[in-house]
């Protein structure tokens, strides 16, 4: 009957459980007297160790080091777009959602400018919507602008 299965005969296969250390238990554990920490200095004391990035007291690497950058909110919300993709929107009317629905602007998109870069080549009417403020979500330079209505195209409030 030794060699049945049963609750009281389990235990983890041999070497696969170690003892924890146990530190300060007198000379022949090893870790006696000092238990592993060396003599004096700050990293024997009870709360001893210094913080992450610390450089005993020179000034640490992220504080020597200048700060740069910013990104701005509304950056990651609007694009721009050419005359040229223009030309490829299969409808007529363009709206910020027909230009989401043609794949040309990111889903999380508000605001758009229209740039003049490339040909227009067929009439298209651009419609925008006035949001808070003076903000409109499609705006479109001068130049471009005078490029849209030479092809007979428009540029007016929804």
């Amino acid at each position: 009957m030794s060699d049945r299965l049963s609750l009281n005969t389990l235990s983890p296969a041999a070497g696969s459980k170690t003892a924890p250390k146990r530190l300060g238990r007198g000379i022949g554990s090893g870790l006696g007297k000092t238990s592993g920490k060396g003599h004096k200095g700050q990293n024997a004391r009870k709360s001893g160790g210094v913080r992450r990035g610390f450089e005993g007291g020179q000034m640490p690497l992220y504080r020597r080091l200048p700060k740069f950058g910013f990104t701005s909110r509304k950056a990651l919300v609007s694009e721009e777009i050419r005359l040229s993709d223009l030309d490829r929107v299969v409808n007529t009317e363009v709206t910020l959602e027909s230009l989401k629905a043609e794949g040309l602007l990111r889903r999380n998109t508000k605001f758009v400018k229209v740039i003049l870069s490339g040909k227009v080549t067929k009439a298209v009417n651009i419609k925008f919507n006035e949001l808070a403020g003076s903000n409109v979500d499609i705006r479109i330079t001068g130049s471009a602008l005078e490029a849209v209505k030479a092809v007979g195209g428009s540029y007016e409030k929804a």
